[in-house]
């Protein structure tokens, strides 16, 4: 991804949550676009390219997924099992943000393939440090093929 533009979509009901991630990953210079969404059916519209995400130059894919578990209409654990059954959004790397540590929320979660379950720290400098070390790995160190 040298040089190439990054989309990182935010999959994140939360809104405190979700400005927490955004200011973080624009502070470090992680992503050069945030595509928030608070609910997993728009995620999926969007990911699908379905109804206003129709044109594939208005919503390009994501070069990574940020996916909270709880979301209202469609739950994250779904988003993530209809993203990796797809062979088209299989290979975009699908990272759960959640603060569940429940053991049958990771155990689910990876068993649907995500690529990694993270909880989200309660302090700031905590989070912040995890979104940094984050958006390093998945989008500078980490080589993905090419979706």
């Amino acid at each position: 991804m040298m040089g190439e533009p990054v989309l990182v979509m935010l999959v994140e009901d939360n809104y405190d949550h979700a400005e927490l991630v955004i200011r973080t990953l624009e502070d470090h210079h992680i992503a050069n676009k945030i595509q928030h969404f608070s609910d997993g059916q728009s995620a999926l519209d969007y990911l699908f390219r379905r109804g206003a995400y129709a044109d594939p130059e208005t919503s390009p894919r994501p070069h990574i997924i940020l996916l909270d578990l709880r979301l209202p209409r469609v739950d994250g654990l779904e988003v993530l099992q209809t993203v990796k059954n797809d062979e088209e959004l299989r290979n975009i790397p699908v990272i759960v943000l959640t603060t569940s540590e429940a053991d049958k929320d990771v155990t689910r979660a990876y068993s649907h393939h995500v690529n990694s379950y993270l909880v989200k720290p309660v302090g700031f400098d905590d989070f912040s440090k995890l979104m940094n070390d984050l958006g390093f790995y998945w989008l500078g160190w980490n080589t993905n093929p090419n979706a």
